[in-house]
């Protein structure tokens, strides 16, 4: 006889903690926490004209965010799960807040990539909406799952809808040094909130059935030797790439272009204001439809979105558009992938190993955003970066189809 991944619990949700405030805070939390860093492309020409820096001193300090981000994400989803999410939360938004605040009088290379690439990689790793996500997964009854993936996720994009104009109007007003300091308080805002996500700690739990749940040894080995989450992991990178590379190096781009540096500014948000339909209706999509397939659309439509927008004049229009339709399929990668972990595997480990995805989609990151400076720096042109995401698109597209979408069976555990 074999046995499924047994979530905890069917929701662990008392008093003023109802669905709906449980949502409704863990977006306020997405907004907050991923607005100022969706941001940070904005920063990257003044912070570099100021220190006399070329493009790839502030492009690798960004890209080791991304990179930090990943690495620390399965840390910090291993002690969400061990040990609860408060303290992990306040802990990365503290560092969070210090890095965008040391980000602001930093004028070496070595001070940029500790305050923009450690701290702030670090901050996001304990406060961002990959942990959100988890303990909304641990916390809800199934059948609002779905639904809470794709609001979290679509949070995370009206943060970045709501930010990169702000970061504009800051800019424009107080200057890009006040502008850091302002999202840096505005960060800590998130701390009260998280009270809302307090979920159960890993030792608190057991199966239905009264056998010990698995170790966190366990729960990784087991995954990584799963065939389709290996898959799910290698199409999660193209994420990243596209992402991070679009995100940082976007604004620069139309500046060359000619544009100004507030279509810059408004192509990153609409890609934000869109991606909160993508993300609702991915989660919506999620509970209706084979996820390996919507993921496969997601990165196939990407993969065209980019070949046709690179082989068109660049405008205020083109942009926009090109925003509208990334901004649709931007993060509605994350509720099928989450998704798909809490099935395949349960929800007691959900926030590592959703860390571990995320880890993956991290040195996608990395690699788009220090690829992308180190290739303008060589060739004048950002043209190579925009292949290669065509390229690894397609790639995906192709890498989620052999997903199988079912618990994976345990025959130790039940015999136990």
């Amino acid at each position: 006889m074999t046995a499924a991944p047994t979530p905890i619990g069917g929701s662990t949700l008392t008093g003023w903690r109802t669905p709906t405030i449980v949502i409704l805070f863990g977006c306020v939390v997405a907004v907050i926490a991923f607005g100022p860093r969706s941001t940070l492309g904005l920063f990257l020409m003044p912070i570099s004209s100021m220190n006399g820096w070329g493009r790839e001193v502030m492009a690798f300090a960004l890209a080791l965010q991304n990179l930090i981000w990943g690495l620390g994400q399965p840390f910090a989803g291993a002690l969400a799960d061990r040990f609860g999410i408060i303290k992990v939360m306040w802990t990365g938004a503290i560092l969070y807040a210090a890095g965008l605040a040391l980000m602001a009088v930093s004028t070496t290379p070595g001070m940029i990539n500790l305050s923009a690439g450690v701290l702030i990689g670090l901050g996001l790793s304990g406060c961002s909406f990959p942990v959100v996500l988890a303990a909304l997964g641990k916390i809800l009854p199934e059948n609002w799952r779905g639904f809470a993936f794709g609001a979290g996720t679509a949070a995370g994009s009206f943060g970045q809808f709501l930010f990169s104009p702000l970061a504009v109007l800051f800019m424009d007003a107080y200057g890009w040094q006040n502008a850091l300091y302002i999202f840096a308080v505005m960060t800590l805002m998130v701390m009260p909130f998280v009270l809302a996500l307090a979920a159960p700690k890993a030792n608190e739990t057991r199966s239905s059935t009264g056998a010990p749940q698995q170790s966190l040894v366990q729960a990784i080995r087991e995954a990584l030797g799963h065939r389709s989450y290996v898959l799910l992991v290698m199409g999660y990178f193209t994420c990243g790439f596209q992402l991070q590379f679009i995100t940082i190096h976007m604004p620069p781009y139309l500046i060359d272009q000619g544009l100004s540096a507030q279509v810059g500014g408004w192509t990153i948000a609409i890609i934000g204001l869109f991606n909160i339909v993508g993300s609702l209706g991915s989660g919506w999509l999620s509970g209706i439809m084979p996820k390996r397939y919507l993921l496969s659309f997601i990165y196939g439509t990407r993969a065209l979105a980019i070949l046709v927008f690179i082989s068109v004049p660049v405008t205020t229009f083109t942009c926009l558009v090109f925003g509208a339709v990334m901004g649709l399929m931007w993060l509605s990668t994350v509720p099928p992938t989450t998704s798909l972990i809490a099935l395949m595997f349960g929800t007691r480990w959900l926030a590592t190993l959703a860390g571990f995805a995320f880890f993956s989609h991290q040195v996608g990151g990395f690699l788009g955003v220090l690829i992308g400076g180190v290739a303008f720096e060589a060739t004048g042109s950002y043209n190579l970066m925009w292949w290669l995401a065509i390229l690894f698109g397609v790639l995906s597209a192709l890498i989620n189809l052999p997903i199988v979408e079912k618990p994976v069976a345990r025959p130790a555990m039940a015999a136990a």
